[in-house]
């Protein structure tokens, strides 16, 4: 457990969170987009949580996806996604934002989903302040994007790449708290140049939080699969 900043707030897990277990990213990586929605992503510090439910997700589908990480094989840079599922990989862009990712699929099998906004729910005033604003900012400013939601967790690939969330041990987690979504809209995925058009961003649709940019295109029950093929990037 990393030190904390100095804060005090909530230590105790609220009621009823619980851990999902790794079963749920062996999945294929449009599905897992899709679950993910309403969930909540945590960091623990010493005595303090930090905390919010997951309303923005896009799915990137492994080596023949060309905006994956994993496109052009396997590195030193992304083989926490060659692992097992149910991992984090936090990586940097430009080397000032950082964007974390879950691993999905068996061990060998590169996708994984970029969580990509945070409604905050836990430790609201600290996140804020970790993303330099006033302490009465609106709560859609504070983790409306991967970046944003990165710095407002104090997620960081040095600290936290390599993760395991289903760990209850481990400081970064995804929980389920038993939310139920309404509409999920889902539109092609933003910030990247290389299969752009792609159906593989996943929103709980109206919701405040969710980052701009991305016409809604349809509600949707069941992830759409999406075939492409060639060599990668992924962006904020």
């Amino acid at each position: 457990m990393r030190p904390t900043p100095p804060e005090i707030g909530c230590t105790d897990l609220p009621a009823g969170w619980k851990l999902l277990p790794r079963s749920f990213f062996d999945a294929p990586p449009e599905r897992v987009a899709r679950e993910l929605l309403g969930k909540i992503l945590l960091q623990r510090f010493d005595d303090l949580m930090l905390a919010g439910r997951i309303v923005e997700t896009e799915a990137y589908l492994g080596e023949h996806d060309p905006a994956a990480h994993a496109a052009s094989g396997r590195t030193a840079r992304n083989r926490v996604l060659y692992g097992p599922p149910g991992y984090a990989y936090v990586y940097s862009i430009y080397g000032l934002h950082q964007c974390v990712n879950v691993s999905c699929l068996p061990a060998g099998e590169p996708g994984s989903v970029l969580i990509r906004a945070l409604e905050p729910l836990l430790g609201v005033g600290r996140m804020r302040q970790n993303r330099g604003l006033e302490l009465d900012a609106p709560i859609t400013q504070v983790a409306s994007g991967p970046g944003k939601l990165c710095q407002a967790l104090s997620v960081t690939r040095a600290a936290d790449n390599g993760c395991d969330l289903v760990d209850a041990g481990s400081s970064l987690g995804l929980y389920d708290d038993g939310f139920s979504c309404g509409e999920i809209g889902v539109t092609p995925r933003i910030g990247i140049r290389k299969a752009a058009e792609l159906p593989l961003r996943f929103i709980l649709a109206g919701h405040g939080c969710v980052s701009g940019g991305g016409r809604k295109q349809k509600v949707v029950d069941e992830p759409r699969a999406a075939d492409v093929s060639s060599d990668g990037e992924q962006r904020a």
